[in-house]
């Protein structure tokens, strides 16, 4: 339990027995579910934890979920898996299945923005809002296969659009911020809600976080930069969920 915040961390695992760390505050009511996706790393849910607690904070249930981008099918399956996981178990953790948002940073993030583009694989369920952190859009995704902005061109005339929230540091040496600025571009001229957040820090500064050479990962960093890529991205997991202070 966070001491500061009140959020209680719980260990959960999926079908497959991946790990699924569940941020809440107790007695908080049914609340808006966010699943929330690493990057390349395998089995780095705990990477998330800075952002999952902050957002957690301030009134949504986040579910981070461990999966393996060196799996046979680039993780397609520990993906899909932690997002059925979701739809069918968040109110066991207060969380409400009828307003699951999905989010991801670096490799997670595609993969995030790529389940409001192919209804189809998902029985026609679609999240109620997308969140990408610091990624690329022009790649395929790891939950479609399919590239999203690609995806995104493709779609019927008429398609219900669905929100979508970018955040991505400015001084990002690992993946360049044209990618989000594209990203959103193309969503916005296809007349989807788009709103793009710019923090001055860096690829692991929009999680609260900076790499540890080390651990071989990142770790809770208390620059002030990264401080603000936490609060900036944590809220914007919040509004993604359709809470405002």
């Amino acid at each position: 339990m966070t001491v500061e915040t009140g959020v209680t961390r719980t260990l959960a695992r999926t079908a497959t027995g991946k790990a699924v760390d569940v941020y809440r505050t107790p007695g908080a009511g049914t609340a808006p579910a966010v699943l929330l996706w690493h990057g390349m790393g395998p089995d780095e849910r705990e990477i998330l934890r800075p952002v999952a607690e902050a957002a957690a904070a301030q009134g949504v249930v986040v579910l981070a979920a461990d999966w393996r981008s060196d799996a046979p099918d680039r993780g397609m399956a520990h993906l899909l898996d932690s997002l059925s996981f979701v739809r069918e178990r968040a109110a066991e953790f207060g969380g409400d299945p009828g307003r699951v948002v999905v989010a991801g940073w670096s490799a997670g993030a595609g993969a995030a923005v790529a389940t409001a583009l192919r209804p189809d694989l998902f029985g026609g369920w679609r999240p109620a809002a997308v969140v990408g952190l610091a990624g690329r859009y022009d790649v395929p995704a790891r939950t479609t296969a399919s590239v999203p902005l690609k995806d995104l061109a493709d779609l019927p005339a008429g398609a219900s659009p669905v929100p979508v929230r970018l955040v991505h540091g400015t001084v990002d040496a690992q993946v360049d911020i044209r990618s989000s600025w594209e990203c959103a571009a193309a969503f916005q001229g296809h007349g989807w809600p788009v709103q793009l957040e710019e923090p001055r820090t860096d690829h692991a500064g929009v999680l609260g976080s900076e790499f540890d050479p080390a651990l071989g990962r990142l770790r809770p960093s208390t620059a002030e930069h990264a401080l603000e890529g936490c609060r900036i991205t944590a809220r914007a997991l919040v509004e993604a969920a359709g809470i405002t202070a």
